[in-house]
């Protein structure tokens, strides 16, 4: 029987290259405009996943050695450990989030359209109320 290799010898260590936290998901143009702040900073993006907003930020961990290996594997965080490379970036077939948004043009057409959708829904359903 064949030993399975380790996939993660083959990676760039690309789950360990940013921190991303979990925002609100926007519903208001102040909601989009905090995006818009966010994204205006350098290396700093927002990513959609499974309908979650997230904001993140490029930052290498430092106990990512030369050979893109954790250095601290045994003592490694929580959410580290908590990560399975069946959810790997770099094994997944096709992008990892449903959206990313690295410009602030493209999350002012996202918000632009989003919102416009928005007030066509109310806009029907007040129009519906209106009907005996």
């Amino acid at each position: 029987m064949r030993k399975k290799e380790d996939p993660c010898l083959k990676c760039k260590g690309i789950c360990c290259r940013y921190v991303a936290l979990p925002i609100d998901n926007p519903e208001s143009k102040d909601d989009f405009d905090d995006i818009r702040w966010y994204i205006a900073h350098k290396g700093v993006w927002v990513f959609v996943e499974d309908e979650d907003w997230y904001v993140c930020f490029n930052a290498k961990c430092e106990f990512l050695d030369k050979n893109n290996r954790c250095s601290i594997y045994e003592t490694r965080p929580k959410i580290c450990r908590g990560y399975k490379t069946d959810e790997c970036e770099f094994l997944g077939e096709g992008e990892a989030y449903d959206m990313k948004f690295t410009r602030i043009d493209e999350i002012e057409k996202y918000a632009k359209d989003f919102l416009r959708e928005k007030r066509k829904k109310k806009a029907k359903k007040k129009s519906k109320k209106k009907k005996p």
